[in-house]
């Protein structure tokens, strides 16, 4: 595994972390506490350090899991991200929770789930300009800070182009941005990542295998289960995204190479990237996306040496 510097935070995280949305039983399974026990076990095995959640994959369900594992487990050789700002009703279902008041109460709500004192990166989950522009909230947020519930925050921005919440990031005491970054989409390079390496903010790639679709698992014209986000998806815009993979395989992908690893490794060349958060539903999935960490350079202007 390689490590790079997570921006101001000063953490030191694997380029290759754990995403748990498919935790909370919304893309196509449902996880028992023992699955997700060997999923982090293999992850830590393979020096991967990073966990990224949120209150509403599940009502807190992926946080409640993940707590079930840390319970066991030394809590202190993870980085663990969590995020707030929606309330989760049922599958594919949310409503909006960005006030100050809501937001102190789904923070004891994740501490609790989590079964941890603290949070290491908190971040302001995919919200609208107008929730993010409320003193009241970052106010109450930095009395978390001082008062050493959050190590740090974050943001994670809704629309990967989201220039306008980026570049006041600092202003906010926000060090981290997560954004859309993947082959199949690379709104970020448009401004946000030029705004992120300017202010010293780590970046989380999130979705870097675009929903599984850079995978290579999928040819144009499968189907998704009705527990699987993915069955929401446009079907011509799926369609035309795995004749893009098709393309891309054919002509960008070294042969022999595993093109999941290729997607993963893709993302982290990009300066401004710290690490890609692909969700893994099985432990040799674990393995196959930390493989990507041997195709990264060592001389990425944020890589580190754990010491």
């Amino acid at each position: 595994m390689k490590y790079r510097r997570l921006g101001k935070t000063e953490l030191k995280v694997s380029v290759v972390g754990v995403g748990t949305w498919q935790f909370g039983g919304e893309w196509g399974m449902d996880f028992t506490q023992q699955e997700v026990d060997q999923i982090l076990d293999k992850a830590k095995e393979l020096g991967i350090n990073l966990i990224d959640t949120a209150e509403c994959y599940g009502d807190h369900l992926s946080e409640r899991l993940i707590g079930g594992y840390l319970q066991k487990n030394r809590r202190e050789d993870w980085i663990v991200a969590t995020k707030f700002g929606h309330q989760f009703h049922d599958k594919f279902s949310r409503t909006d929770q960005y006030g100050a008041a809501e937001v102190l109460q789904q923070l004891d709500q994740s501490l609790a789930a989590l079964q941890t004192d603290y949070i290491d990166l908190y971040q302001f989950h995919s919200g609208p300009d107008s929730a993010f522009d409320n003193d009241a909230l970052w106010t109450m947020l930095d009395k978390q800070v001082q008062a050493g519930k959050i190590r740090h925050l974050g943001l994670s921005i809704s629309k990967n182009g989201n220039l306008y919440q980026t570049s006041k990031a600092s202003s906010i005491n926000a060090k981290t941005i997560q954004a859309v970054y993947n082959r199949l989409d690379r709104i970020p390079e448009e401004g946000v990542f030029a705004s992120c390496e300017e202010q010293d903010l780590g970046v989380l790639a999130r979705v870097p295998l675009a929903s599984g679709y850079l995978s290579g698992k999928y040819k144009p014209g499968s189907v998704f289960a009705g527990n699987d986000v993915r069955h929401r998806h446009d079907q011509q815009h799926v369609a035309n995204l795995l004749k893009q993979v098709e393309d891309i395989k054919q002509n960008e992908v070294p042969e022999g190479m595993d093109m999941a690893q290729w997607a993963l490794a893709w993302c982290l060349k990009h300066p401004a990237v710290t690490t890609v958060i692909p969700g893994s539903k099985s432990p040799a999935q674990v393995e196959a996306n930390a493989k990507a960490a041997e195709f990264v350079s060592d001389d990425h202007p944020q890589a580190v040496h754990l010491s």
